[in-house]
């Protein structure tokens, strides 16, 4: 009997130990979900309070002017960007117009969703945003334009939302001119070896990558990439000597960007012949990366767009050449579209904004003096 009740009470408080331990697990966890939503709870309130303020610095500057437009891009630091609403700027100038790059001046990095949904909600005058083929874009879109606010997308597009108008390059021609660069360094290489060796039979392919961001949502790039197919396979000589291929290169940052390009480098046994960028960001990391890793005069590298960076690469003789999309004319169209469908309730569904190939021939013409002065 004795043993048995000492079993007993050994039992009982081991039960209480359990209930014990149990309880302090439950009021801990209790605790951590209470500060978890009492943190959330803060930071939604917080970026609440940051989207009514930006809305209403939007109203204070709406009084001011005639017209009151705001810009939204994936990147405002970029030099692409910050030159298209250079243009924007001085072409609102003269008709009273103000524009402003919503997610500059904010203390938090809203989502383009999210400043569209400040535009909307500041009912501004019309809305310049770099667009995609999401259906999420695309339902924004639709809600301003139903809200009387016109939309005009400008180098990425949602064809089909229901936007005024779209300012952009074509994504086919772009292709083909990229295409015909190619043609033009398989035409040096093959050209030469042709003069010493009729046969040409051990000759190795030109490898050719063409990088595309993995984060994209539209069409264009596959537009691109076939654009440069054709003129490789209907302009080149030695088509049957090119191979072509793409890959995705995460864009999610600069950092990423230069991660996914460096493993190019560091993980294929024969780096490509030629890297063809369609970004200005894919073009400086790729540049720098062939520095880096001794590949300059090894891969040819045709770039996107003519920053200060890039330009000089092309007279180190570091980069092929690169296209050069006239930034400035692109946000001019962007507020000839608006202030047009303004006054007029009509305007044209796309503005074709000027190209220009830019290397190793014309490139002084643009670098100016910088190039002297290294």
């Amino acid at each position: 009997m004795q043993r048995h009740s000492s079993q007993k009470k050994n039992t009982e408080e081991s039960g209480k130990q359990i209930r014990g331990k149990n309880k302090i697990a439950f009021v801990s966890i209790g605790i951590i979900l209470v500060m978890i939503i009492i943190t959330t709870g803060s930071l939604l309130f917080f970026k609440t309070q940051l989207m009514h303020t930006a809305q209403k610095e939007i109203s204070q500057a709406k009084r001011n002017y005639d017209n009151y437009y705001v810009m939204i891009n994936s990147d405002n630091n970029s030099s692409f960007w910050q030159s298209v609403f250079q243009g924007a700027t001085e072409q609102a100038e003269a008709t009273n117009t103000y524009v402003e790059v919503l997610g500059e001046n904010l203390s938090v990095d809203y989502s383009e969703a999210e400043q569209m949904e400040i535009a909307i909600e500041s009912k501004v005058d019309g809305i310049i945003v770099e667009a995609n083929e999401s259906l999420q874009m695309r339902k924004l879109i639709d809600e301003a334009v139903t809200a009387g606010i016109p939309v005009v997308t400008a180098l990425g597009d949602n064809t089909s939302s229901t936007r005024q108008s779209y300012v952009g390059i074509s994504s086919y021609n772009l292709g083909r001119e990229y295409g015909k660069q190619v043609n033009s360094i398989a035409d040096s290489i093959y050209g030469a070896q042709e003069q010493t060796d009729n046969m040409m039979t051990n000759i190795n392919p030109l490898q050719v990558l063409v990088l595309i961001n993995a984060n994209a949502e539209d069409s264009s790039q596959n537009i691109v990439f076939s654009g440069i197919q054709e003129a490789v396979e209907n302009q080149s000589d030695y088509s049957g000597k090119i191979n072509l291929e793409a890959k995705a290169i995460n864009t999610e940052g600069a950092f990423a960007a230069e991660e996914s390009i460096r493993n190019i480098f560091m993980t294929e046994e024969q780096p490509p012949d030629i890297i063809i960028c369609l970004n200005e960001l894919n073009t400086t990391c790729v540049y720098q990366a062939v520095v880096d890793y001794n590949q300059v005069g090894q891969i040819n590298i045709i770039g996107y767009y003519n920053s200060e960076t890039i330009l000089k690469a092309i007279d180190r003789s570091v980069i092929y050449s690169t296209i050069s999309v006239d930034t400035k004319q692109m946000g001019a169209y962007c507020v000839d579209a608006l202030n047009e469908y303004g006054e007029s309730g009509y305007v044209s569904e796309y503005y074709a904004v000027d190209t220009t190939l830019i290397n190793g021939d014309n490139v002084r013409n643009y670098l100016g003096g910088d190039a002297d002065e290294e």
